[in-house]
């Protein structure tokens, strides 16, 4: 009889299937890449970028939309690429075609997938749209990195998933499964944004944001973000007592009481929605 797979093999099996490419992590869509690439030289010109963004229409379209939200328009509002470079900057256009971009990785190859990855890309959304609104009280946090790093800190799930397919017993339990996405996303998540040359900063992310003893220094970074972030949404709440989260260091960096719930603030909901309204 066929029994079910330990954590420890489908680890050393998982990890042995990225060494040997038989699993491919995650990547970024080219023109993602090639803005990112562009910003970071810093010779690129607004008009640069805004070409580089006109090659993909979907993303585009979906600039626009942004652009003209709530959250970014002023008085006037875009309807070019280009003004929308030119109003945003163009640090800001590299988070949000990066932040846009991800939708597409989280698209579910197989309909037993489908359920779970879209389960998990919401709960991504949920959680970058309360960091969005806890790094606007963080002075040397930025808002739109911090939303970035709520879309990232699942990331991991993608190819522990894909594995998962080859493992009938495995798919079949769906606790086991929940438990060993849980115990290997920091670790595979930490790889894929090596691999896409991220940051230390949000590198970190998927790597720590599980842990309620996370202490990265004396002032608060984007795992104490988007650590909070996720406890203030419904799906982690539960797991959670809130009596202990007086002593997490993350709170305290953040000013914040842990029985206060952010989306009760005057004004946030609304942010969080116009952020869903992006992605979902």
């Amino acid at each position: 009889m066929a029994t079910m797979i330990t954590q420890e093999e489908f680890s050393s099996q998982l990890n042995a299937a990225i060494r040997g490419n038989r699993i491919t992590l995650p990547t970024l869509p080219e023109v993602a890449l090639r803005i990112r690439a562009a910003v970071e030289e810093d010779n690129a010109s607004a008009h640069k970028i805004a070409d580089m963004v006109a090659t993909d229409a979907a993303l585009s379209a979906r600039l626009l939309q942004v652009a003209n939200s709530p959250l970014y328009r002023g008085r006037v509002s875009i309807d070019t690429i280009q003004m929308a470079v030119t109003r945003l900057g163009m640090k800001l256009v590299r988070s949000l075609v990066v932040s846009l971009a991800m939708k597409q990785i989280f698209q579910a190859t197989s309909d037993t997938l489908d359920k779970r990855l879209r389960k998990i890309w919401e709960d991504s959304v949920q959680v970058a749209a309360i960091s969005r609104v806890l790094a606007q009280s963080v002075k040397h946090i930025d808002k739109d990195q911090a939303m970035l790093a709520g879309l990232v800190h699942n990331i991991g799930c993608l190819p522990i998933l894909t594995m998962a397919e080859s493992h009938p017993l495995l798919m079949a339990n769906p606790e086991v499964l929940d438990k060993f996405v849980t115990n290997l996303n920091p670790a595979i998540g930490r790889q894929i944004l090596e691999t896409w040359g991220f940051p230390e900063s949000l590198v970190r992310v998927p790597e720590h944001c599980s842990n309620l003893a996370y202490d990265g220094g004396s002032a608060a970074d984007y795992v104490d973000i988007v650590l909070v972030a996720k406890l203030q949404t419904t799906s982690h709440v539960d797991d959670l007592l809130v009596d202990g989260w007086g002593d997490i260091p993350a709170f305290r960096k953040l000013g914040l009481e842990p029985e206060v719930e952010v989306i009760d603030i005057e004004g946030v909901a609304e942010d969080v929605e116009e952020v869903k309204q992006f992605f979902l």
